[in-house]
Order: structure tokens, then C-alpha cells, then sequence
């Protein structure tokens, strides 16, 4: 017989008046009809106009209020303001009427600087300044309690030796100049930011690996400076003080309190030595601007570096010659509380399955773009549901948010919220949804078709990520979808826009807060954001200046985004099927299997035809189970206790991704498809690809038949799901 919701039809007739003048204000809304993936036609027609009342309680205005707040005073973790935040917040969360709001304290290590000087010895004096330049338009810069230069974990020391410049600082850059003649042994290495880019955690390791005795990083202007365009306040772009603060934790290996590896920091927790830490570097590191880089570099005498090492700085850039510099760091590193926020509105029907929203609350300096443009979105999100719980309107399923801190340090407050609650997580968790800048880039620079939208998501939930963009309205007056393929194409320089299945990004690295959901858990993530110019990256000059003259001025995005995190939010929590397509899943782990073998050509006797085969069994089953309860949903045709059974089944399949073991070499990392390189960057099939690369061809078949099992698994998973929905169809 059809399903009728319990509550919906009282839902349905109460904002049926209110969501006919809604829909003509929002414009290419979608019809009050239009099908809905996981809903049924009644149920798609009132969330529609669920969707349309939400979609009016977001304002710029306010949304502006929150990121001044936010971007008030700077509020590294473990700081006074930091701590104050997160009271503000819950209290916030308290008005706006979240429930069950509290604060949960971890014991972490934590790393700050005491003193750190920078000077060159020879060939001529310098002595670094180490600070950002104020500017009389932007009183913010003027604050006292900005930080100078630092990278939190560095180790401690006190270092005299001759400088290297060493491009930027991956493996590749130290052959070089090994070919050259040239050891950084017990030698203090400069590098470049970017070009190509990797995690200045990862420079750390580099070359703590290969003995140098400190790193420097700068910014140059070729990357993030003027070679780019106007720089702050008159444009984006950072300025000759900027400086890049950052942590150079080794997370890529385990996330986290350092002391903690693998379980959570709460009170009475063991906690290991530090230097049994496989997370810490050892290496004595500072970032420093390019005004204080180029004295080191314009003085070098030695070798001229290749033309695809030179910079954007007026001199020509040298591996090394004359330069020696006396660099002393000293930290203070030690327990400190982090405290997490966490809040939620119950479900009315299926509480015990959650959907989590999260952004973290810590910043380098003011953090204008990371994290507090998230942070203002979460803020209207969290708003605009309260108003609608308030009137009486629940979702489905229960929807909590968390405000991370720490997370600049290691992902730290949400990796040891995850291992927390790690049992609860894995079995009721429907999704991630993160952000974490939701601006990061230069409206005033954007052109026309404005800032790229740019998400990432597990491939199962990216169907569902393009339908939400549909009913979204972009500060161009387009829907978010039509903004989104014209920003690809324009990006791209493609003739024509992507097609729907090239819209999201798939490939899913680490460096923000989704990492222990789907890395450690196993739980099915989504990051959504904005991006364009923005060279002040963790620098004093990402404020609220920046913010309101240059990225986001009338603050439309960050309504935008919190639109579109609330749209994707709201039917993950209130559809009748979770909208998972494994079809599109096994289409793209196809596609991450074709990619390894045409970058690695892999030898016998590894023999990947087999999980070929795997995957385009896992391929068939995902379309027909979608086909068959998509046809069935249409009719009307599921009782509560045929979706819940269903449901269970779904939320099973990226728990079966996980290895227990972990990948070889980073056991906390336990998702045979996702994970990330040092540098960052994605890395699919992790555990084949790595043993791929090293030529370790026994290695990579014990890896790819773990993913052929893996794969087996789900299969067998979806098969007796259709199975089951098939036979208990009335």
C-alpha cells in the first residue's frame, strides 16, 4: 500500500500558503513536484517547500555579524579567545534552540612559540623581522596580540649552518641537487611554498629525511604574491610581509594528539612520549614572508638554479653559496585543553540515525577565510534550523553540529571526537558534511560567472550534491548548478561545460576535519566551499578587511553556501531512502582503477583483471538496486519498516571499505579506496597504489586482494538488499 509519512501531511498544509510566496522570491526554484532522489513524490513535494522556508531565513546581514565576531581578535587553539568562542557558541546554539548542547574538553598536546629569531651571519648582517606589516585601512592589523613567525611543532633549537634553497622541498627538489653536488646535510634548507604545492608538514619530513638541521619556508610572490595581481588591502594577493603560519605535523601518518595515537584525549587517557610520537617532527622549522627570504637568497653565490626553480623576486635565485644564518626556536609545547561544541536537533522519526555538520573554530590569526567564513555559515545554518525547529518543524533523522577546535594543529578536536565515539559513529552516522572555508577566494576578482564552486564528496552521494545545486540560487542570479559548469568550463578552458558526472570531485584528500570520518570510520563524507584568488592563506592579512572589501563584500556566498550545506543537510536527514548511488560508486572506482594502471603500468605477477571484474559486478548491482527502489519510491510503494531495513543496509556499505589493519605503514588510516599522499593530495586505492609505486608487486597483490574482497563484499551487500526490497514488495 502507499506510505504516507507520520507528521508530513500537517507539515505539508501548514507551509503549503507560506511556500507559494517563497518560491516566487527564490528564483529557479524547483517546481513544488520535481522528484527528489530518496523521496517519494508526496514527500518530495513537501520537502520542496520545507526547502524554499529554509531557504528564506539566511541574511547577509547576519551572516556578516557572526564573521565580525569571529574575526574579532585572533584565536589560535588553546587561546583565552579561542576558549571564549566556544562558551559563545554554545550559548548561541542554546538561543536558537539546539538541544542537548555541550562542551567537551581534550587534553592535547599543544605547541606555541616562547622566542624565535631568525639572522644572517654572513655575508652580510640581516636580521629578520619576523612580523606583518600594519595598514592604516585596516585597523585589525594593528592588533598587539598577532603572533610573529612560528610553526606550531616545531621542534626546539638553536642553529647555526649555511643556507640551501631547495625549489620546494619535495623529494624530487633534494635529487636535484644531489646531482648538483650539493648535501643539505646538517645545512638549513629554504624553500618555496608551492610550485608544485605539497603540505609544509610534508617539506618537514623531507627534510628532517634527508638531515638538514632546520627549514625555512617563504612565500613567494610567483605563487600567493604580486605576480599574481594586486595585493592586500588593493587586492587578494598577500604582500611582501605576509607570512604563512601553519603546523608541520606529520598527521598524513596519524591525525590527532601526537601522545594519542588512535584513542581519544579524554580524561584519565594514556598518553605516550612525545618523542615516541610518530606524528612530531624533529626538525626545527619557520615560515618565513618573502621580504625576509630574499636577503638570503639574493646573497647566494653558488649555482644557479634551473629555470623552473626561479621565482618571481627581481634576482636570480642560487642552490646555495655564502649564506649562513643563526636560527633559534624555542617552544612550549605541552598539555593544553581543546574543546569541542557539539549540539543537535533530534529526529522525529529515525533519531538514531545522524547526520553531522562540523567546521573548526581555531585560526593562525583572525581568519577571515579559514575558518571563520565557515564558521559565519555554520552560524546562519544552525540559525535557520533552530527558527524551524521552533515552529515545530523536525527532521527525520537527528541533525548534530560540532564546532572543532585544534584543527590547524593535527585535525585534532574532531579526530579525538571521532575515536570517542567511534562505536556510536560507525553504526549511526549517515554523513560528514564539512566546511571549513566556505570563501576562500576574491569575489571582486571573479569575473561574471563568479567564484568556483568547488565540493568534494564520496562518489555514492554525488548525485545527490548536483540535484541540491539545482535549488540553489548563486549571487549571480543563476541557480548554483549553472553558476558551477560555467566556473568549470571558464576554469578548465573547456569548449563546452562538464556533464553531471564530472561535476564533483571524487578524489578526496586530507588536511581538514572530514579526515577521521572517512579515513578512520568509514562514514561517507561531503566538503562543500567556494574558491578563487586568495594569497593570504594563514597570514595576519585574512581578516574581516579582506573579507568585506575584497572576498565575499556583500557576504552573498556565504549565504549561498549556507543555503546549499542546509539543502544537502535537510535530505540526507528527512528522505525516505538515503539518496547512496553505488552505480555511479563502481563508475568511478573503475575510473581511480584505469588511472593507476595508465600512471604505473603494473607488472606481473600482480594481475588486477579480477578486480576489473569485482568492480564491474559491483557496478551492475549498484544500478539495479537504485533502478528497482527508485521505480518503487515513485509508486508510492515502501512501508516504514521495507526503508528501514533498506537503510540499514546502505549506511553498511562504506563501513565494508575499511580494513581493520590499516594501509601498510599507516594503520590508522583504514579505507581500502580513500586516503591521502604526505603531500596531502588524494590517494585512492591507497594500499595498492602505494606498493604500485614502490615496485613491491607482492605487496600489491595482497593489497588488491583485500579490494577484490572488499569489493566482493558490498556486492554480495547490494544483491541481498534488492533482494530483500524485491521480496517484500506488496
Amino acid at each position: 500500500m502507499p506510505f504516507f509519512p507520520r507528521k508530513i501531511v500537517v507539515l505539508f498544509f501548514s507551509f503549503l500558503a507560506l511556500a507559494v510566496v517563497l518560491s516566487a522570491q527564490l528564483k529557479e526554484s524547483a517546481p513544488s513536484g520535481a522528484a527528489l532522489l530518496g523521496f517519494t513524490p508526496a514527500h518530495a513535494v513537501v520537502e520542496h517547500q520545507l526547502e524554499n522556508t529554509f531557504q528564506s531565513i539566511p541574511s547577509p546581514e547576519k551572516a556578516r555579524e557572526w564573521h565580525r565576531t569571529f574575526t574579532a581578535e585572533p584565536h589560535p587553539a588553546a587561546s583565552d579567545r579561542n576558549n571564549w568562542l566556544a562558551e559563545f557558541i554554545a550559548a548561541e546554539w542554546r538561543k536558537q534552540g539546539w538541544e542537548d548542547v555541550t562542551l567537551r574538553r581534550y587534553d592535547v598536546l599543544h605547541s606555541r612559540p616562547r622566542s624565535v629569531s631568525l639572522e644572517m651571519i654572513a655575508p652580510v648582517p640581516y636580521t629578520a623581522g619576523l612580523r606583518e606589516d600594519p595598514y592604516d585601512v585596516d585597523p585589525d592589523t594593528k592588533n598587539p596580540a598577532v603572533s610573529g613567525s612560528y610553526f606550531g611543532f616545531s621542534a626546539s633549537g638553536d642553529v647555526t649552518a649555511e643556507v640551501v634553497y631547495a625549489h620546494s622541498g619535495n623529494p624530487e627538489d633534494y635529487d636535484l641537487l644531489r646531482k648538483n653536488g650539493i648535501s643539505v646535510k646538517g645545512k638549513i634548507v629554504l624553500v618555496r611554498y608551492s610550485n608544485p604545492y605539497s603540505y609544509r608538514g610534508f617539506k618537514a619530513l623531507t627534510a628532517e629525511r634527508e638531515g638538514a638541521a632546520a627549514l625555512l619556508i617563504y612565500s613567494d610572490p610567483a605563487e600567493d604574491g604580486y605576480a599574481r595581481g594586486k595585493v592586500f588591502p588593493d587586492g587578494p594577493w598577500g604582500p611582501e610581509s605576509h607570512i604563512q603560519r601553519g603546523a608541520i605535523t606529520y598527521d598524513y601518518i596519524v591525525p590527532g594528539d601526537p601522545t594519542t595515537p588512535g584513542w581519544a584525549s579524554v580524561a584519565g587517557a594514556k598518553h605516550i612520549a612525545p618523542e615516541e610520537a610518530r606524528s612530531l617532527p624533529k626538525i626545527v622549522g619557520l615560515p618565513l614572508s618573502w621580504r625576509d627570504a630574499k636577503p638570503l637568497l639574493e646573497n647566494m653565490n653558488g649555482p644557479e638554479a634551473p629555470k623552473d626553480w626561479q621565482g618571481a623576486l627581481p634576482i636570480t635565485y642560487r642552490l646555495t653559496g655564502a649564506v649562513k644564518v643563526h636560527l633559534k626556536v624555542d617552544m612550549d609545547t605541552s598539555l593544553q585543553p581543546y574543546t569541542v561544541v557539539e549540539a543537535r536537533i533530534r529526529g522525529s522519526e529515525v533519531p538514531e540515525e545522524w547526520v553531522l555538520l562540523g567546521n573548526h573554530r581555531d585560526a593562525w590569526a583572525f581568519g577571515g577565510v579559514d575558518p571563520s567564513s565557515g564558521t559565519s555559515s555554520m552560524m546562519e545554518l544552525t540559525r535557520s534550523l533552530g527558527e524551524l525547529k521552533q515552529r515545530g518543524i523536525r527532521p527525520r533523522r537527528t541533525i548534530v553540529v560540532c564546532s572543532w577546535d585544534g584543527e590547524e594543529y593535527g585535525l585534532t578536536g574532531s579526530t579525538e571526537w571521532g575515536e570517542q565515539f567511534a562505536d556510536e559513529l560507525k553504526k549511526k552516522l549517515v554523513a560528514y558534511l564539512n566546511v571549513d572555508s566556505s570563501v576562500a577566494g576574491a569575489a571582486t576578482t571573479a569575473g561574471p560567472e563568479g567564484l568556483s564552486f568547488s565540493p568534494s564528496a564520496v562518489a555514492s552521494l554525488a548525485p545527490m550534491l548536483v540535484e541540491a545545486s539545482k535549488d540553489v540560487r548563486a549571487p549571480s542570479g543563476k541557480s548554483l548548478y549553472a553558476a558551477w559548469r560555467a566556473t568549470r568550463m571558464r576554469n578548465s578552458k573547456a569548449a563546452a561545460p562538464p556533464s553531471d558526472s564530472a561535476l564533483v570531485e571524487t578524489r578526496i584528500g586530507s588536511g581538514s576535519d572530514h579526515t577521521v570520518f572517512l579515513n578512520h570510520l568509514g562514514r561517507p563524507v561531503i566538503n562543500l566551499g567556494f574558491s578563487g584568488e586568495y594569497g593570504v592563506y594563514h597570514s595576519m592579512y585574512d581578516d574581516h578587511y579582506w573579507m568585506s572589501h575584497i572576498g565575499d563584500p556583500t557576504f552573498e556566498y556565504h549565504v549561498t553556501l549556507t543555503r546549499m550545506w542546509g539543502l544537502v543537510a535537510l535530505r540526507l536527514a528527512n528522505a525516505d531512502i538515503l539518496p547512496f548511488d553505488f552505480g555511479v560508486n563502481g563508475s568511478a572506482l573503475e575510473q581511480f582503477l584505469r588511472e593507476l594502471e595508465q600512471k604505473n603500468n603494473p607488472k606481473p605477477p600482480l594481475d588486477l583483471k579480477k578486480l576489473h571484474a569485482r568492480i564491474a559486478e559491483f557496478e551492475t548491482e549498484g544500478q539495479a538496486l537504485h533502478a528497482t527502489t527508485t521505480h518503487d519510491l515513485l509508486l508510492g510503494q515502501a512501508s516504514p519498516e521495507r526503508l528501514q531495513h533498506l537503510n540499514a543496509q546502505l549506511l553498511q556499505v562504506e563501513a565494508n571499505w575499511l580494513d581493520p589493519a590499516g594501509i601498510p605503514g599507516r594503520p590508522w588510516f583504514q579505507h581500502l579506496l580513500y586516503s591521502s599522499r604526505y603531500t596531502y593530495a588524494h590517494l585512492e586505492f591507497p594500499g595498492l597504489t602505494e606498493a604500485v609505486e614502490k615496485q613491491d608487486w607482492k605487496l600489491a597483490s595482497q593489497q588488491a586482494a583485500l579490494l577484490e574482497q572488499a569489493v566482493q563484499k558490498n556486492t554480495d551487500l547490494l544483491r541481498s538488499a534488492r533482494s530483500s526490497w524485491e521480496k517484500n514488495n506488496p
